[in-house]
């Protein structure tokens, strides 16, 4: 690590009603931090995060691939060069999906979460997560199973905060009054939020507000969509482009990307590159706590927060972009 003044360049957040401050760009390694990645580049990558400013690290049990890899990368650099600066970040893991066989490998109850918790803390060599989320709802497990399993994994220590992601607007309401119910509180909220995926628009935003939650936007370059990677086809190290990626190439539409087109005119305007731009159109709503940007290189993480450099937009632009939206 080099820069001593890291924090002066970046924006941080009240998360919610709480006491914790998110920066406004914080760094996912759901892709390209797993066992099949280059141990130096996602080194080079969370080094150069941390120099810009970026404390939260955001992580689930099943990243990777293999499942489990990309919190063993972590854990590795944590240990060899971050060790020294535990107290200043923000470590959160998750757990919701398939992580391993038999029944009690995936889900919402209280024997997989807990369970879970256990495993990545061993493989991130650390004694507590920041924050540890229910990684999806479970129709198939009482929500007040789901809720007690976080209430417990902060009261034991083994998490700071509790949090939830992809919850839908009643569900993220009937969890929070749960963990109230326990003298605890739900911190934050993770969902999908981009141009091109606006579903919590539509009521989440205003249960998030209501319930003092905070919101950390996921996917909020749409996987890459809303750059310019895709503007001349779907190339081969793409998202898209890779058997392992979870964006499809019939995602890739004509429409979509006429729209991606119309929308790098009005960056270029702006005198921001279209990522810049899109990442700065999901922190307008100041209920927005923070963006969750992955990454292939350390380049793009340094350009990545020169979106804060311009994050506000006139009332004609907003406009425009509504009405390519549309």
């Amino acid at each position: 690590m080099s820069n001593l003044n890291r924090y002066s360049g970046m924006q941080y957040n009240r998360c919610g009603q709480s006491g914790l401050m998110l920066p406004a760009l914080s760094l996912g390694l759901w892709h390209n931090f797993g066992g099949v990645d280059t141990l130096e580049n996602s080194r080079a990558m969370i080094i150069k995060a941390f120099d810009l400013g970026i404390t939260h690290f955001d992580l689930a049990n099943n990243y990777g691939p293999p499942a489990g890899s990309a919190e063993e990368t972590f854990g590795k650099i944590l240990k060899s060069d971050l060790t020294t600066h535990r107290d200043e970040l923000i470590i959160s893991s998750k757990a919701g999906y398939r992580m391993w066989d038999g029944p009690y490998g995936d889900g919402g109850s209280r024997k997989y979460l807990l369970a879970s918790l256990d495993q990545s803390l061993k493989r991130m060599g650390i004694d507590y997560v920041d924050i540890f989320y229910s990684h999806r709802f479970d129709p198939d497990t009482p929500l007040d199973e789901t809720m007690a399993a976080l209430d417990y994994a902060v009261r034991s220590g083994k998490a700071l905060y509790a949090g939830i992601s992809s919850y839908r607007p009643q569900q993220t309401l009937e969890a929070s009054k749960i963990l109230k119910s326990l003298n605890n509180r739900c911190l934050i909220h993770q969902p999908s939020y981009n141009m091109l995926d606006r579903w919590i628009e539509d009521g989440l935003l205003d249960a998030l507000e209501a319930e003092g939650i905070g919101c950390i936007a996921f996917c909020p370059l749409a996987q890459g969509m809303l750059t310019d990677k895709y503007l001349k086809g779907i190339p081969k190290d793409s998202r898209a482009g890779k058997p392992t990626g979870f964006l499809r190439p019939q995602q890739v539409t004509k429409q979509v990307i006429s729209k991606v087109t119309a929308l790098r005119k009005i960056a270029r305007q702006r005198e921001q590159s279209l990522a810049q731009m899109a990442l700065a159109w999901v922190l307008r709503d100041n209920r927005v706590t923070s963006a969750l940007i992955g990454a292939s290189s350390p380049g793009q993480i340094e350009e990545n927060v020169k979106t804060l450099k311009n994050l506000k937009f006139t009332e004609k632009e907003l406009t425009q972009i509504e009405n390519i939206l549309k």
